[in-house]
């Protein structure tokens, strides 16, 4: 199969893989699956795919992009795959033994994929927007703009918000004598207070020798009068 897009009228770019180790009807089942897709599709179709010539066509997608971004200069988030097909390469021609000292030939196909790139069409892209408006969402360039500027606007209000050093250490050096001597005056005891404690610390001690005593003679019965025990 032969391109139909012409590169020289159309902005776009194309790579192609030769002599892959899969059959061309192996290939056309996935190229089926992004051809005149979006990029942002095609790339999630592929990811997602089960078969193995999902990984190949992956890499020669990933290949038409760079060469769009890199030698024409092309935003990817304006690209599509508008064409890709899978040509038949040689066979290779191996044998496998068999009974009786027999052998089978087998053919172990290749192909030549191909896979091109191209920019959408103003009015597309006019309704890629308009779509992506109404679900509320945006563009992936839109995305990255809006990161950037939001990380360079991070670092002035960091700035803003920090404090420096030299301030920091003058406050922590800075001592208020005058506050910690009228607190330790104010944690001195009176005198007055002292003595009315200590006095009734007298008192305690005297009324509890006192009840021990008493209680002694009320134990001993030699201790009690004679006249009570009779």
């Amino acid at each position: 199969m032969s391109g139909l897009i012409d590169l020289d009228v159309i902005a776009g770019a194309k790579a192609t893989h030769k002599y892959a180790r899969l059959s061309a009807s192996k290939a056309r089942v996935v190229l089926n699956l992004i051809r005149d897709e979006d990029l942002a599709l095609a790339r999630d179709r592929l990811r997602f795919c089960e078969r193995a010539a999902a990984e190949v066509v992956s890499k020669v997608l990933e290949s038409a992009v760079a060469n769009a971004t890199n030698n024409e200069q092309l935003d990817a988030d304006e690209l599509y795959v508008a064409e890709c097909w899978a040509d038949e390469g040689p066979v290779l021609k191996r044998w496998r033994p068999r009974a009786r000292g027999r052998a089978t030939r087998i053919f172990k196909q290749t192909s030549h994929i191909t896979v091109i790139v191209a920019q959408l069409s103003p009015e597309e892209l006019e309704m890629r927007e308009a779509r992506l408006a109404a679900s509320g969402s945006q563009t992936a360039a839109a995305a990255r703009a809006a990161r950037v500027a939001a990380s360079r606007a991070a670092p002035d209000t960091d700035e803003a918000d920090e404090v420096a050093p030299e301030d920091i250490d003058a406050a922590a050096d800075e001592v208020p004598t005058g506050d910690a001597e009228e607190q330790g005056d104010a944690v001195e005891p009176d005198d007055e207070s002292g003595d009315i404690t200590a006095a009734a610390a007298d008192e305690a001690e005297a009324a509890d020798e006192n009840g021990e005593a008493s209680g002694d003679d009320a134990a001993d019965p030699e201790a009690a009068d004679p006249e009570e025990r009779n």
